[in-house]
């Protein structure tokens, strides 16, 4: 018994989704633990597995859909005729049509159908969590003229996201025009406040980030250091590198300690010493305020 497992996964840029993918690992780990082997159906752009299209029939006993909306089609009809010899098993799916219509399977365990309906089978994938990062990126800034590297700066963090697997949300400050449809300085600092790391160029980036008790890999895209590298320097953050001399291993290293409980209290240490420090701005500004207002009377 040998079974081709296939999905919208097999088809080229049909739409497959991550719960497509998780379900048709979930009936791969069934047909494993069942002891019978199999292979996977893959398209572009994944990679892998084998092309339905032109590999040989005769090798398989079943063929197995997993997962998604299915219904009678000139792309379904067309490798359904081309197992025609194959048991045919559906799971997880969503029936396009009344059973009593159309069902080419020999066994059907949908997702929902005329007849019943059952939970995702993504249920029962066990997903590894990749870390969660924010990305607030400076647009560029001609008051700084030769001084300023951003897209040099933009370049070195991207390699970093490259690197390895992490889940990547883009986070934009601005609230005049905001590229990631943030609306309010709230919905800006709660998004911050989510990640498990921010990477920046923004001085925004990096206090509102440390501010809420989240690592942030600060970058200054200023050549020789500006606001970001005095902001960091100032709330007592080590983890601030400068254009030009920053490095891809700087960066990994500095990623790896973003993600230990250790920075985390760092972090959450450097906003308390500054909230104590701003509790003190905060005296000498209504101090002076008073003495101001008491000049302007006399």
């Amino acid at each position: 018994m040998k079974t081709l497992v296939l999905g919208w996964f097999s088809f080229e840029f049909y739409g497959a989704t991550a719960g497509d993918l998780m379900a048709k690992d979930v009936v791969c780990e069934w047909l494993e633990a069942a002891g019978h082997t199999h292979d996977v159906a893959l398209a572009e752009p994944f990679e892998g597995g084998v092309d339905w299209r032109t590999v040989e029939p005769g090798q398989y006993t079943h063929i197995l859909f997993v997962c998604g909306p299915f219904g009678e089609s000139p792309d379904t009809v067309a490798f359904l005729e081309r197992f025609g010899h194959c048991r045919k098993l559906g799971v997880n799916l969503s029936m396009l049509q009344n059973l009593d219509e159309w069902n080419p399977f020999d066994l059907l365990i949908e997702r929902d159908s005329s007849v019943t309906a059952n939970p995702d089978i993504s249920l029962l994938c066990e997903q590894p969590k990749v870390p969660v990062v924010g990305l607030c990126l400076v647009e560029p800034q001609e008051e700084y003229r030769k001084r300023a590297r951003h897209q040099e700066a933009n370049e070195v963090i991207q390699r970093l996201i490259d690197s390895r697997e992490m889940a990547v949300v883009p986070i934009d400050t601005r609230l005049d025009r905001n590229a990631t449809g943030l609306r309010t300085q709230s919905e800006v600092e709660s998004l911050l406040a989510g990640m498990d790391v921010v990477l920046t160029t923004r001085l925004h980036g990096t206090a509102l980030s440390l501010k809420n008790g989240v690592p942030a890999i600060a970058v200054d895209a200023i050549e020789g250091g500006a606001k970001v590298t005095r902001q960091a320097e100032v709330l007592g953050w080590p983890v601030r590198f400068q254009v030009g001399s920053v490095t891809d291993e700087d960066l990994r290293k500095a990623f790896d300690y973003c993600l230990t409980e250790e920075a985390r209290t760092k972090a959450r240490e450097c906003a308390d010493a500054a909230r104590d420090r701003l509790a003190g701005l905060r005296t000498r500004f209504l101090k002076e305020i008073d003495a101001t207002a008491g000049d302007s009377v006399s």
